[in-house]
C-alpha cells in the first residue's frame, strides 16, 4: 500500500534521553489520514516515550513535529489538543460514577443561558455522536462501571471525536477485551479509519496490528528498526522485527 501527500502528522529526527540514557534515538514517523500505524516493539523499546512527545507528555530533545507539513511546538498536553491530536490511554480516564454524556463533557460541560448545566443538551449530542460510531450503544443512562469494557471503549472515542480529534493515539486499545468486544473496537477503528482520522495504535498484539494497521513502526533499544507495509509482510517478519531489530529483505 502506498499513500501520497502529505503527513498528517510527522515526526521527525526525534531523541529524547533520561538521565543520559537514549529512549528515543533519532526517530522518524509519519501517518496519513485514514491511516492505522501500529508502533510495536519491547518493553522499554522507546515507542510509549516517543509518542508521549506527541501527546505532550513529554518534550523531545531533539528533533521536529509537523502537522500537515507545518512544524509545530508540542510543549504539554494542551498544545496536543490545540492541534487536534487527543490520547486513549488504557485507563481510558473515565469517571466511573458517571454516565456516558457527563464522561464525555467533562471539564467542558454545554450549560444554559442562565449558567445551569444542560445535561438534555449533553446527553442529545452524546447520542448523536454514539449513533455516528457505535449505533449499538444503548446505556446511556448508566454509570460507565457498568458499562463492558469495548464500551467504555467507545465513551471514550466518542470523547476524542466529539471535540474534533484529526489524530487519534491509542494505547492497546483491546489489552484486556474478550473477543467479542475487542471486534466491537476494531468496527469502532475502522469506522474511524473512513471518516479520516489518523490513528497511532501502540500495540503488544501482532495479530491485532495485522487485522487493523495499514503500516507497521517496529522500534528496538530507541530505535526505528523500520516501517513496513502490513499487507507486504507476514506476522514471523514483524516479529522477526521485534526480536532481532532487522527489517525483512523483501519490504526493505
Amino acid at each position: 500500500m502506498t499513500i501520497k501527500g502529505t503527513p498528517l502528522v510527522e515526526m521527525r529526527d526525534i531523541s529524547i534521553s533520561f538521565g543520559g540514557i537514549k529512549a528515543v534515538d533519532h526517530v522518524t514517523i509519519d501517518l496519513h489520514p485514514g491511516e492505522v500505524v501500529g508502533l510495536l516493539g519491547h518493553n522499554g523499546a522507546g515507542k510509549s516515550t516517543l509518542i508521549k512527545c506527541l501527546s505532550g507528555a513529554y518534550q523531545a530533545d531533539a528533533g521536529q513535529i509537523l502537522i500537515d507539513g507545518k512544524p509545530v511546538t508540542i510543549e504539554n498536553p494542551r498544545d496536543a489538543r490545540a492541534q487536534n491530536i487527543e490520547t486513549i490511554y488504557q485507563t481510558l480516564a473515565l469517571a466511573d460514577n458517571l454516565d456516558a454524556a457527563s464522561n464525555l463533557f467533562l471539564g467542558r460541560e454545554l450549560v444554559s443561558p442562565l449558567g445551569f448545566v444542560n445535561d438534555s443538551k449533553m446527553e442529545a449530542e452524546t447520542r448523536k455522536i454514539m449513533q455516528r460510531l457505535n449505533p449499538n450503544f444503548k446505556k446511556f443512562n448508566v454509570p460507565v462501571s457498568a458499562l463492558s469494557g469495548g464500551q467504555r471503549q467507545s465513551v471514550a472515542i466518542a470523547r476524542a471525536v466529539y471535540f474534533n480529534a484529526r489524530i487519534l493515539i491509542m494505547d492497546e486499545p483491546t489489552a484486556a477485551l474478550g473477543p467479542q468486544e475487542t471486534e466491537m473496537v476494531s468496527e469502532l477503528i475502522q469506522e474511524l479509519k473512513k471518516q479520516g482520522l489518523g490513528i497511532f495504535l501502540i500495540e503488544h498484539d501482532i495479530h491485532n496490528v495485522m487485522k487493523l494497521c495499514d503500516r507497521a513502526s517496529v522500534m528496538k533499544n530507541g530505535q526505528l528498526v523500520g516501517t513496513v507495509n502490513v499487507d507486504e509482510v507476514t506476522d514471523e517478519d514483524i516479529l522477526s522485527m521485534i526480536i532481532l531489530g532487522k527489517k525483512p529483505e523483501k519490504a526493505a
